[in-house]
């Protein structure tokens, strides 16, 4: 009989990291205990595969790919040792891509690849083999395919887990790692369905990962709707043009275009801000770089809080007020000091960084502009995110034409800064400081640390969508692809704030833009391209409604104990650090958990996949967290100190110490 049971459902990224400082924890104690370690039994439950779980699984088109560069992606705790691959010691995405390229005779790839989704999946579920085929003595994991679809607390205090492959389990604690939700049609969606099945040749797809839509059966030539302009529309476009048999090949001038194969259909896209989602720069970073903030700090938010507590009586924060500020200090910062690093050098940056931060630290706007001045930066403009992000605000134009005209010079634009580099490229630089610090803003914005009016109106609806937009987005080729299909005609972008509507005589779903004339397009088939945001009210996961309705788990809901402002999240609500989730009733449980996208908006930026190679931190330090306390009673181990991420300079460069951007620890 095991000493304890647990399980966890969902066995995707963030599952796969619990599983794994699980067992790397019992290692230690097993190590470290007199007469071996616990016995300790994980059983996993996932309907798809094991590792990968449905956003990436392998049978996925190769045309697919991941949106962060291989060398800065890994599921393992720790880096490889001299021992076998296993809990706590195993590759990035790039080391195993490399073995594997060296066991078949290949050309290793470069640490800048963006590696197909399949591979990704291919190396989470190598991740699980290896995990579960080194497992200490006494541990066992096994693996149920299927969904959970009931969890109840009996009367003991342990779990029954009821799945949907008939099987049921009696457990001690249970981890909720279940991804990306389905939702339940609602409002607009629920209406758009309702039109599509009034007219028996009209199509609505709902928002889902591209690889669960179905646009087989879109016709060669069929104008196609698509709403968003983000990761998904990219994807969306992947699958029509390039899995339909079309190719990109770079033309005489350099720049990409598209051949096409006769089967794609007329894409005609939108979305609020006309724009695809901008490209993130060149990596030039090293796998073990890490960001050191000279403003935007733990010491910075602790002061701002100090300050809400003397002037409201309320630790909450407003960002617009308190954090924006920070943030947008740390950015100008990076784009001037980039700015002069790549015209005068290391030193002539190092100099005036220091000049730049005693400026900002005197308080007096003047000294920072004679810097600027001194500097021969007074022309620059400082970066608007908000102009990045809305590019066409207040622009009119004439039609379509004279539209794309302007879109594909900010396409092109974009393209260009963005292979100049993260470290190279000022523009891209500094936003990719927005990558660096999400840590912090994390801290500054999770568990109801912004007041609820400002963590729904300024941070959540005005500073999230431009965050994703400027600083979260694909590699430099998907802007490319997109200015190539434009031109070859087989792209249309509607236009900014574009309008969605239906020809109830015609059976059609129409788009238009406000600000570009004539823009009036028509389509029986309309793809929705935005992901839905995860709302446990409106989860269509039989287990979520059950765990709702009985009171088991709870919505988040951020309040203000002084004015009494609320805003439901739609979050799962869970505790800090361990994530324990917090029951009807208000009360954390001792032996449930929660990670990941369940809990976006109580928390911030769970969607992403993967953590880093490193010192442990964000994604492995928050699995850590779970297994430490799901396995106390068993090992007497506490929680792992985390170390503080150093600062390295970067490798692959010409010159590795004049590449990293400033500034540089110490």
């Amino acid at each position: 009989m095991a000493d304890l049971d647990l399980a966890i459902v969902g066995m995707g990224p963030r599952g796969l990291s619990v599983l794994e400082r699980l067992v790397a924890r019992l290692w230690e104690a097993q190590r470290g205990g007199p007469g071996g370690g616990p016995k300790v039994r994980v059983t996993v439950v996932e309907p798809e595969e094991p590792g990968a779980g449905r956003i990436w699984r392998t049978d996925q088109p190769e045309w697919l790919v991941m949106n962060t560069a291989a060398v800065e992606v890994s599921l393992y705790s720790g880096g490889p040792d001299e021992g076998p691959w296993r809990a706590g010691a195993g590759p990035s995405l790039h080391e195993w891509l490399c073995a594997r390229a060296e066991e078949l005779g290949e050309e290793p790839p470069s640490p800048n690849t963006y590696a197909p989704r399949r591979v990704y999946g291919t190396y989470l579920r190598d991740v699980f083999a290896r995990i579960i085929g080194h497992l200490p003595p006494g541990v066992e994991v096994r693996s149920l395919q299927g969904r959970a679809r009931e969890l109840r607390r009996s009367t003991d205090g342990r779990y029954r887990l009821c799945v949907s492959n008939g099987v049921e389990l009696t457990v001690d604690k249970v981890v909720l790692t279940t991804g990306h939700p389905r939702n339940r049609a609602e409002d607009a969606d629920r209406d758009l369905l309702d039109f599509a099945s009034r007219h028996p040749r009209t199509r609505y797809l709902r928002g889902d990962s591209a690889a669960d839509m179905d646009l087989a059966g879109i016709e060669p030539g069929e104008p196609v709707a698509v709403l968003g302009l983000g990761l998904t529309f990219y994807d969306v476009a992947a699958l029509l043009t390039t899995g339909r048999g079309g190719a990109f090949r770079p033309g005489p001038d350099g720049r990409l275009r598209y051949h096409p194969s006769g089967l794609e259909p007329r894409l005609y896209a939108g979305s609020r801000s006309g724009l695809p989602l901008p490209a993130r720069g060149r990596n030039q970073k090293d796998a073990l770089y890490r960001y050191q903030p000279r403003f935007f700090t733990s010491e910075a938010l602790a002061e701002a809080r100090k300050q809400a507590v003397s002037r409201s009586g309320n630790v909450q924060l407003r960002f617009r007020e308190q954090v924006l500020p920070l943030m947008l200090r740390e950015v100008d910062y990076v784009y001037r000091t980039t700015a002069v690093r790549v015209r005068d050098g290391r030193d002539a940056a190092a100099e005036f960084a220091d000049r730049y931060a005693e400026a900002v630290a005197g308080g007096n706007p003047g000294a920072l502009d004679k810097v600027l001045a001194e500097a021969g930066l007074a022309d620059q403009p400082a970066i608007d995110l908000e102009a990045m992000a809305r590019p066409f605000r207040g622009e009119r134009f004439a039609g379509p034409d004279a539209f794309h005209d302007r879109l594909l010079e900010v396409l092109r634009a974009d393209a260009d800064a963005a292979e100049l580099g993260n470290v190279d490229g000022p523009l891209k630089a500094a936003l990719d400081i927005l990558r660096d610090i999400r840590g912090l803003v994390r801290e500054a914005v999770e568990f109801s640390s912004l007041h609820p009016d400002s963590h729904r109106d300024e941070f959540l609806a005005w500073f999230n969508p431009i965050n994703t937009m400027v600083s979260a987005g694909p590699p430099v080729m998907r802007i490319q692809q997109t200015a190539a299909l434009i031109e070859a005609g087989l792209l249309t972008v509607v236009g900014p704030g574009t309008r969605i509507g239906t020809d109830e005589d015609h059976g059609v779903f129409t788009l238009d833009s406000p600000q570009v004339a004539d823009s009036r397009v028509t389509a029986r088939v309309l793809v929705d391209a935005r992901i839905p945001r995860p709302n446990v009210h409106i989860d269509s996961s039989p287990l979520t409604r059950q765990m709702i309705a009985d009171g088991l788990a709870t919505a988040h809901v951020n309040i203000n104990a002084r004015d009494g402002a609320r805003f439901t999240t739609g979050a799962l609500a869970v505790t800090g650090r361990p994530f324990r989730v917090v029951d009807a009733a208000g009360r954390p449980s001792r032996d449930l958990y929660a990670l990941g996208i369940p809990t976006e908006e109580q928390r911030w930026f769970t969607q992403i996949g993967n953590g880093r190679p490193g010192p442990m931190a964000g994604f492995h330090a928050d699995a850590d967290a779970i297994a430490a306390d799901a396995l106390r009673q068993v090992t007497g181990q506490g929680p792992v100190a985390v170390p503080q991420p150093t600062v390295r300079p970067l490798s692959g460069t010409a010159d590795a110490a004049d590449a990293a951007p400033l500034p540089l620890a110490g």
